[in-house]
């Protein structure tokens, strides 16, 4: 299936399970995800706004199984048995908080590998998830304010959160 549509990807979601709480989640992720792309496309960046798209529309395909942390692990697991594409696979891992490195990853109990976003991809469908709340838009404070209630100030994901934004305010600040 490689990458699939807009409709097959929803389709996926639905198969495999989802809410349509996180289905609605997921559409409102993937149509900013796509926006940023189109601006960072217009400013001159290489990203494949397809990718964008599906990825931000299964990037929480493992909450059809659970909520907690291991969704990014367990929705790899289903897009792989999918025979999806590897760019789709690694937003899918690599979406959660700012990331989660190896280490936190043996805290964790997940596998003990990087879910650090890496490609321009990644970290586009990672920062539009942290601007979604449920199916609205939030301001990235509000979502750095819940991590830190959650995790503590100083966690190393709050970091991450923060260099997420600044990398994003950057490239989109004359965009609106």
């Amino acid at each position: 299936m490689e990458v699939p549509s807009q409709k097959e990807a929803v389709q996926i979601l639905r198969n495999s399970g989802c809410s349509e709480q996180v289905i609605n989640h997921c559409i409102a992720v993937s149509k900013l995800a796509k926006e940023i792309a189109q601006i960072c496309h217009k400013k001159g960046l290489k990203v494949d706004i397809k990718v964008v798209e599906i990825g931000g529309l299964l990037h929480d395909l493992g909450r059809a199984k659970t909520h907690g942390i291991r969704h990014s692990v367990i929705g790899g697991e289903i897009a792989r048995s999918m025979r999806l594409s590897e760019p789709i696979i690694s937003i899918i891992e690599r979406h959660v908080g700012g990331g989660i490195s190896k280490e936190e990853a043996k805290v964790l109990e997940i596998p003990e590998r990087s879910y650090i976003p890496v490609t321009l991809e990644e970290k586009i469908v990672s920062y539009a998830d942290k601007l979604i709340e449920g199916d609205r838009q939030v301001k990235i404070d509000e979502t750095i304010g819940k991590f830190s209630r959650q995790l503590g100030n100083d966690h190393p994901a709050i970091g991450r959160l923060r260099a997420l934004h600044t990398f994003f305010s950057d490239i989109l600040k004359d965009s609106k």
